[in-house]
């Protein structure tokens, strides 16, 4: 009977102390708006804009890629850890040269956050020259 108790006892510590090993928390993104409206305009212009997002978890929050549709978007991320509660800036570029039309595109965000890919929208009306 002692050793069943012993045994228990032992497994009892393990099981608490277990959690101590592991991580606290997550990353995560909060931005300022996951969607960009653009004004309409010209064919060949560059629109240059920005999402600007805070680290709403509680451990560095770690971009490790950005994916777009085709090289007609640019994106510049931060390369760096973005600690909890700091905020930071991803730079975008979008060459309309031969988009016409309506146009919505989308970033797909790959990072060590919760909710990892992270879609962010940026939408608007390219008119002919």
């Amino acid at each position: 009977m002692f050793r069943i108790f012993a045994f228990f006892c032992v497994i009892a510590i393990l099981l608490s102390a277990f959690p101590s090993f592991s991580q606290t928390g997550e990353a995560d993104f909060k931005f300022d708006k996951k969607v960009h409206k653009f004004e309409k305009v010209k064919e060949g212009e560059v629109i240059e804009f920005e999402y600007t997002f805070t680290n709403s978890g509680k451990v560095p929050l770690t971009i490790t890629d950005i994916k777009v549709a085709c090289n007609c978007t640019l994106v510049d991320f931060p390369e760096h850890p973005i600690e909890p509660a700091n905020s930071a800036k991803i730079s975008v570029k979008f060459d309309t040269q031969n988009k016409i039309g309506y146009q919505n595109r989308k970033l797909e965000i790959h990072s060590n956050a919760i909710r990892s890919p992270h879609v962010l929208h940026f939408k608007g009306i390219v008119d002919n020259k």
